[in-house]
């Protein structure tokens, strides 16, 4: 992958012109304690004073006796870790950092980094407690069984005493449908099925961008491509989730007609007076 994906943003601002992000905003105002910093990096709080002292990570902000870090720095962190798992050395990271902070395409590389990184939805995750989600879904609906699924296809988290939505809004549709009389267990194997047909379309759209990006062989890109190729990931980015939109969309009213339709039908002809001619 192209060099510049193991860029952090490490700049508080965004480079002239980027589009603007809500989801990455809403990751860049977090706020962490070292330790809620090492948990969320899947690290330790002494590999984060290690990397603070190296150069690594920039200090926190100190407020009273406390430091307080932000999502600048969870995304440094995770960073770090993605290259010291693919054989970098603290050495070689720090050296790399140092090169490319000393270069003038410092913006237009971060840029690319976080058009690739940034979170692509703007939906904030939401923690729930378990009498909130028994009055959402009822308590048959978390058996044992169907809780495990829930975990698995990762719709709740645990975290503490609650429960962690990546994406609430799958969930308040689930407890709608729920409600309307839908077996939760039903739902959750059409979530599975979705997931998979969705993941092979999101796999096609962005090997398309991974083609652009081989083109360099793993260097950086020609210092007036790198803030093209950003521009072609953000215009990407919406443009995707409308297509993908419109094809559910194209889809569900062919399904309506040809399920719905019949069904439909069916109860009509039952309901026509007894001798009363079939429509035509």
């Amino acid at each position: 992958m192209i060099r510049a994906m193991v860029i952090s943003a490490s700049a508080n601002e965004s480079p002239d012109g980027m589009p603007a992000n809500d989801g990455a905003a809403d990751i860049n105002a977090a706020e962490y304690t070292i330790d809620e910093l090492a948990r969320a990096g899947g690290t330790t709080v002494r590999n984060v004073r290690a990397y603070q002292d190296r150069g690594l990570l920039n200090p926190p902000e100190r407020r009273g006796r406390v430091g307080i870090y932000t999502g600048e720095h969870l995304r440094r962190l995770q960073l770090v870790n993605q290259l010291l798992s693919r054989g970098y050395t603290i050495a070689n990271i720090q050296e790399l950092f140092d090169g490319l902070e000393k270069g003038q395409q410092l913006q237009d590389i971060i840029g690319l980094e976080r058009a690739i990184s940034s979170p692509w939805s703007s939906e904030t995750p939401r923690l729930f407690t378990m009498p909130e989600l028994l009055r959402m879904f009822g308590i048959a609906a978390f058996a044992p069984s169907t809780l495990s699924r829930v975990f698995k296809l990762g719709l709740l988290v645990p975290d503490g005493i609650r429960f962690r939505a990546p994406n609430p809004k799958i969930l308040y549709a689930g407890a709608e449908l729920t409600k309307a009389g839908m077996p939760l267990d039903d739902m959750l194997l059409l979530v599975e099925h979705l997931r998979a047909n969705v993941e092979r379309v999101a796999d096609e759209m962005v090997q398309m961008i991974v083609r652009l990006l081989d083109r360099y062989d793993g260097r950086l890109p020609p210092p007036e491509d790198v803030p093209k190729l950003a521009d072609l990931i953000w215009r990407l980015r919406p443009l995707a989730n409308m297509a993908v939109d419109s094809e559910v969309s194209r889809a569900l009213e062919h399904s309506a007609n040809k399920f719905l339709g019949d069904r439909v039908a069916q109860i009509l002809e039952h309901m026509r007076p007894d001798g009363a001619p079939k429509a035509p």
